[in-house]
């Protein structure tokens, strides 16, 4: 029984109301047959039904079509016939419909406007084309008008109308100013779909007076520009600023120079509107809004969703953008414009309508004589397109009659066709949004048989495989297909053979008996024909020998075997694979003809070798596993480096290879494992050695691949495991012959420098890779994407090539192609580039700040379109600067700082801002380019922080029981000040703290006046200021009373650091904090307070030690600013305070303060200054009585001593006192030390003993308590003070040598009696 892979058709029933497709013919694809057999006409190429063409360039209207007997053609104008023999300006060109209507010699487009339809007739029918409707292009010029200049107050809307004229088709509008720049826009500023530019609120920046509408008609590439139009944004500022100057803080802080205003539709006008779209077209739905500040844009859809993957957002979302609309995308959209103070909206009720569209388009029908079938037209659209037919042109109705045709609305049926039936149809389906018009024809053909499949054809299969042998046949009526084997065998069936509806019979399993000629015969009622194949069954391939698992030593040899058996006739190639990959590129692995042979194996040779055995039938394979393991040690050798070979020998010379062989020198007690191959090119590269290959240490030949244009010599160099030997001799040299490039330039790359042009840049080839002289190249370039033609250059050998006048940062197809004298080299392949890049065009949108703390920001941008950015997105960049200080309100140098933030990014992380401050901020896209504009300011703040220190806290006056304190306001306030919080405590030498008092101190003062203190007590101070977020951070200070008015020192504490002494008391509230003392111990030994009072040539430097018992101090000083080493000087004692000389006056100097033994840790240092002389601040105590007393005992003292020393003398003895000094010499009432800088007053061994009657006023300027142990320090320095040569303070009482005029209400006064008393002592 014969077996079927298909079922056949059943009979067609002869009811019609069944309208049952009965299927035509299938004319196979055969280019013969096809040229054969007739065919009515087909239209392959047609103009455009809507064709509007350039009034410059000759009309050229499309006709095309294809048939047997080749088709003529006609035409038909606005319904009646074309006869384009009367007019001298129309031509039909040769074997073609194609209309060329001569423009350019003198004829007018406008006379040819019309409805043109071509037709394409032969014998068997006649196809029609669509109507082309003919239309030029007009593009025309502005009208003028007179336009007024825009006065605008800052923040209003305002609409700038284009109004272009009517073109077609219409033109592109688009904004530029006078240097051809588009205008920016943003949310604020855009254009409509109707050209206007919208302003949502005007800026001063707005103001120009060159916003230009421009209208580009394509079709003529022609630009029209309508006049410039002015824009005066009248500024509030100038009036905010007066405003500013009469109110206080907080008023001007508050007012608002622009009144806010919420969000009025621009466009579209009232609360609904409507709109109808046809499907498939791109429906664009728009709203602007004007408002302040800017509103924004939000689209919806009631009742539904917006359609996923088809939806857009333009124009900063005002215009919804949906592709590809159906009847599904009707109904009402919802645009939303919304700022802080409200929003509006606005419904648009959208009706999709449709123009037709194919359901199911008529198709070609290729019957035999009697046989039926039915053309089916079946279209949709909204409204219900109509359906009608046409018969080779003519309406079905009027149209000669055929008694096997009938029509049946959207269907026509034919039965028993004949010859004569054939014809072309056309169906019409229309509604008032359009037609579409289909040729479909009926061909009726009574055909013998043909058979396709080659004669004689011969199939080889191998053993046990399905066979399939081809029979391809047509005729009409369908022919019927036998098999045959033999020549005189019977017709084959049973189930061993399958027979397929092509004519295909399939052995599913064929046998050596398999072999042999088989015959198809294909019959209808008009004739029989039979074509003859043969077949013949392969023996299959297989691996006798495999290769098998082995074992090998490091350093040795394996082989693998693979052994094969094949057909005779079949030529198998063996392939062998590592780890089913190719062979590694080493010469240690050698392919014989039936085993696989590895050299000197290595650790990395471990894996599984696989031989693959193909012939053009089959395919075969077979695995085995090589483990390397480590050699055994071997005895102790000499090694060395190969001697180099020798004797080196070119043979068989061809263009393109060239046999090498050499002789090997002594291999030196290691093996030769392989031969290095060098050639140098003594035609480009004379002296340069370069790598060719390398071949088995057992290999003295090699042939050598060659490259055109190469004057070749060679060298060899031999290789074992001590290293490489010295190269050998050079061989003689070789030239080869020219030849086309093998290879193109690497590395192309298109990148453009500007946003015109386009530069390609590529590698240039050596001259080893040129082939021949003459080195070019043929750089080609076309745009990405258009169906534009390739533009190309040949250059000379370079390797850049720059193209002006490309569009911006669009992508192109680039390729280069090398040549030389002889001819091109391979098509090379393409890369792509982009041209130049521009700045971006517009700024990012819907900028938000949200602030986290006092100090950090976070902002948040839609991103820019990337059409937009107009090159490769870097990223964006935030600008922001500081406004002002909302507690100072005062403006400074605006600093900006720019963050970037790489790639798409949207938001950003603002650190490091100052508290309660107003910022600004602007945020802009970068590329390639550089930066586009920037977006709308944003301005935001910071909330209050905590204050920073006080700038200053300065001590004064001190009496004996005030002491006054001066300070300064934070420099960094963070926000409005509350109050100062004052804490002090008394401190002794012990490091123990007293009473803790509190003091709050309203914001607004700068001084304190504290009384009812001890005298000549220290006191610890700390002073820090509050904002209502908390307190800032502290500054402390330390001051001492005074022990009577007498030591008074001006100025005290702080002292020469500028401050001015402006004082007035307050009323301070004390709060106790603990009445006992209590010992505080130093958590780690510290030097701190280090103090200074400088004069001329000297100063005292004191200082705080905190810290172990019996420290050994030094203090170093340096010139400040000086890179000069520091000098040192030991203070001798644990004493908290020296006195530097032998200072240059008038100079700064930094000083600071060591201890030895304490790891040299420092104090900080400190920088004073020495001054010219100035006049001591002098009391008068000339008057005092206590004075005077003490004057008068002097005086008779010295009178006695003179005359004690007149007799002595006259008596010729000496003087007892001075050898009474020398011999018993006080330490108590010694001198200062020249080394240490120690007092006489001060002993090492009795820490409180009593000044001696003799000793001078302390420097302190008090008089000294016998159980006080102060330092100097405790009592204040200044630059009036001096020290005489034994250390003593004379600053207090003793003059200058010349004396300055006294300051204020002060006289000159002559020297004090005491001075009198110095000098004369």
């Amino acid at each position: 029984m014969m077996k079927k892979k298909s079922i056949p058709a059943s009979k067609p029933s002869l009811m019609l109301f069944l309208c049952q497709i009965v299927s035509a013919l299938d004319v196979p694809l055969d280019s013969k047959l096809l040229e054969e057999l007739s065919q009515p006409p087909t239209i392959t190429q047609q103009s455009p039904k809507d064709y509007i063409v350039d009034p410059r360039e000759n009309i050229v209207i499309q006709c095309e079509a294809k048939g047997k007997p080749p088709p003529s053609f006609s035409w038909t104008r606005n319904g009646t016939h074309f006869d384009i023999d009367k007019d001298a300006q129309v031509t039909m060109k040769p074997n073609s419909g194609t209309l060329v209507i001569n423009i350019m010699n003198g004829g007018k487009a406008e006379a040819y406007e019309g409805v043109y339809q071509c037709t394409a007739r032969n014998e068997r029918g006649a196809a029609i084309s669509n109507n082309i409707v003919i239309r030029p292009s007009r593009s025309p010029l502005w009208t003028k008008e007179k336009l007024e200049p825009n006065h605008v107050r800052e923040g209003d809307s305002l609409v700038l109308h284009c109004r272009p004229p009517v073109g077609l088709p219409p033109p592109i509008i688009f904004w530029m100013d006078n240097a051809f720049q588009r205008l920016p826009q943003s949310e604020r500023v855009s254009q409509g779909l109707n050209g206007d530019l919208y302003f949502s609120n005007v800026q001063p920046e707005d103001t120009r007076e060159d916003y230009i509408c421009y209208a580009r008609f394509n079709h003529t590439q022609t630009i029209q520009q309508k006049q410039p139009i002015s824009v005066k944004v009248v500024s509030m500022d100038s009036l905010n600023d007066t405003i500013a100057a009469n109110l206080s803080d907080t008023d001007i802080y508050g007012a608002k120079p622009v009144t806010e205003r919420q969000p009025v539709l621009l466009t579209p006008t009232g609360s609904t509107s409507t709109k109808v779209e046809l499907r498939g077209n791109v429906l664009l739905l728009e709203c602007i809004a004007a408002g302040l500040p800017t509103p924004v844009i939000r689209w919806t859809k009631e009742g539904g969703e917006l359609p996923a993957n088809r939806t857009f957002f333009e124009n900063f979302k005002k215009t919804l953008k949906i592709i590809d609309v159906s009847e599904a995308d009707s109904g009402n959209y919802k645009c939303t414009a919304r700022n802080v103070l409200g929003s509006v909206h606005h419904v648009i009720s959208v009706t999709v309508k449709a123009a037709p569209y194919w359901i199911t388009a008529p198709r070609n029908l290729v019957l035999s004589p009697g046989e039926d079938g039915t053309l089916i037209c079946r279209a949709n659209g909204n409204p219900k397109p109509s359906i009608s037919w046409l018969a080779n042109g003519v309406p079905i109705a009027i149209a000669p009659e055929d008694p096997s045709r009938k029509v049946d609305g959207d269907t026509i049926i034919f039965s028993h066709v004949q010859e004569r039936s054939s014809a072309v149809y056309q169906c019409n389906a229309s509604n008032e949004y359009g037609y579409l018009l289909a040729n479909a024809f009926v061909n009726v053909l009574a055909e013998p048989p043909r058979i396709l499949t080659p004669a004689n054809k011969l199939y080889q299969v191998i053993a046990d495989s399905p066979a399939l042998l081809d029979c391809a046949y047509f005729g009409s009526p369908k022919p019927e297909i036998e098999w045959f084997k033999g020549a005189k065998g019977s017709i084959l069936r049973g189930n061993e053979y399958i027979f397929h509806d092509n004519g295909t019979l399939e052995i599913p399993v064929a046998q050596k008996d398999s072999t042999g000629t088989y015959t198809c015969v294909a019959r209808n009622e008009l004739g029989k024909i039979q074509n003859e194949v043969h077949l013949e069954i392969k023996d299959p391939t297989m691996i006798i020998k495999q290769p098998e698992y082995t074992v090998v030593q490091r350093y040795s040899q394996v082989s693998f075997e693979c052994i094969i058996k094949h057909d005779s006739t079949l030529l198998p190639t063996v392939v062998w694979l590592k780890d089913n990959d190719e062979l590694p590129d080493d010469e240690r692995f050698l392919v014989g003809k039936d085993n696989l042979t590895i050299m000197n194996v290595t650790d990395k040779d471990d894996g599984t070798y696989t031989c693959v055995v193909n012939t053009t039938l089959d395919s075969v394979s077979a695995s085995a596993v090589l483990t390397v393991v480590a050699a055994p040690p071997t005895p102790a050798i000499i090694y060395a480096r190969p001697n180099p070979p020798f004797d080196l020998e070119l043979t068989g010379q061809l263009e393109r290879s060239i046999d090498l062989s050499w002789t090997p020198g002594d291999e030196n007690n290691s093996p030769i494992t392989n031969f290095v191959i060098e050639y140098e090119d003594g035609l480009h590269e004379p002296g340069v050695w370069h790598y060719q290959t390398e071949v088995p240490g057992t290999q003295t030949t090699v042939q050598l691949k060659l490259s055109p244009y190469v004057n070749y010599s060679f060298r060899v160099i031999a290789v074992n495991k001590i290293g490489r030997s010295q190269p050998s001799e050079p061989s003689q040299q070789y030239l080869t012959k020219s030849a086309n490039p093998d290879e193109n330039p690497a590395n192309v790359q298109g990148i453009g420098s500007e946003p015109d042009n386009l530069v390609i840049t590529w590698e240039s080839l050596t001259g080893f890779q040129s082939n021949g002289p003459g080195l070019q190249y043929k750089v080609s370039w076309r745009q990405k994407d258009v169906d534009d033609e390739w533009t190309s250059v040949i250059v000379a050998n370079v390797s850049k090539y720059i193209v002006s006048g490309t569009p911006t940062f669009v992508p192109y197809e680039i390729k280069v192609q090398a040549l030389n004298d002889l001819g091109y080299a391979p098509e090379p392949s393409e890369v792509i580039g982009h041209s130049g890049e521009d700045l971006p065009m517009v700024a990012p949108g819907n900028v938000q700040v949200h602030v986290i703390n006092s100090t950090l920001a976070k902002v948040h941008w839609d991103p820019v379109p990337l059409k937009t950015v107009r090159g490769h997105l870097q990223g964006y960049k935030v600008y922001y600067w500081k406004v002002q200080s909302l507690s100072r309100r005062s403006r400074r140098h605006v600093e900006k700082k720019i963050l970037t933030f790489r790639g798409n990014k949207t938001f950003g992380m603002l650190p490091g801002l100052e508290p309660y401050s107003s910022y600004k901020l602007n945020v802009r896209v970068v590329n390639g380019k550089g930066e586009g504009p920037a977006s709308p300011d944003k301005v935001f703040k910071t909330p209050e922080g905590v204050p920073s220190s006080p700038s200053f806290l300065k001590i004064t006056n001190p009496t004996l029981d005030s002491l006054t304190l001066e300070w300064g306001s934070p420099t960094h306030p963070n926000g409005v000040l509350t109050s100062y919080i004052l804490k002090f405590q008394p401190i002794n030498n012990t490091h123990e703290l007293g009473p803790l008092v509190e003091i709050r101190i309203p914001a607004n003062e700068s001084t304190l006046i504290l009384k009812n203190l001890n005298y000549s007590t220290r006191y610890k101070f700390y002073f820090n200021a509050q904002t209502s977020v908390g307190s800032g951070s502290q500054i402390t200070e330390e001051a001492v009373t005074i022990m009577d008015e007498a030591g008074i020192l001006h100025p005290a504490v702080g002292a020469g650091k500028g401050y001015s002494e402006i004082l007035f008391a307050t009323s301070p509230v004390m709060h106790t904090v603990g009445p006992t003392f209590y010992k505080v111990q130093p958590l780690y030994p510290r030097i701190r307070n280090v103090t200074t009072a400088a004069a001329e040539t000297y100063a005292n430097i004191s200082w705080e030690y905190e810290g172990p018992d019996h420290a050994n101090f030094y203090v170093e000083y340096g010139v400040a600013g000086s890179k000069e080493d520091w000098k040192k000087e030991i203070v001798n004692g644990s004493r908290s305070f020296f006195v530097l000389k032998g200072l240059t006056p008038g100079t700064a100097y930094k000083v600071r303060v060591g201890a030895e033994g304490l790891s040299g840790f420092r104090s900080s240092e400190d920088v004073f200054e020495t001054g010219p002389a100035m006049a001591s601040r002098q009391v008068d105590i000339a008057t005092q009585g206590w004075f005077i007393g003490l004057m008068c005992a002097v005086a008779l003292l010295i009178l006695i001593l003179l005359i004690v020393c007149f007799i002595r003398r006259n008596k010729g003895g000496k003087y007892p006192v001075k050898e009474k000094e020398d011999a018993h010499a006080d330490p108590e009432i010694q001198p200062m030390k020249e080394d240490d800088g120690t007092f006489g007053e001060y002993s090492d061994a009795e820490d409180h003993k009593p000044l001696k009657k003799g000793s001078r006023t302390p420097s302190d300027r008090t008089v000294k308590k016998e159980d006080s142990d102060d330092s100097l320090v405790d009592y204040g320095e200044g630059v009036n003070g001096q020290f005489n040569e034994d250390g003593s303070f004379i600053g207090q009482y003793s003059g200058k040598k010349e004396k300055e005029p006294a300051e204020g209400n002060e006289s000159s006064e002559a020297p004090s009696p005491v001075n009198a008393m110095n000098s004369f002592v």
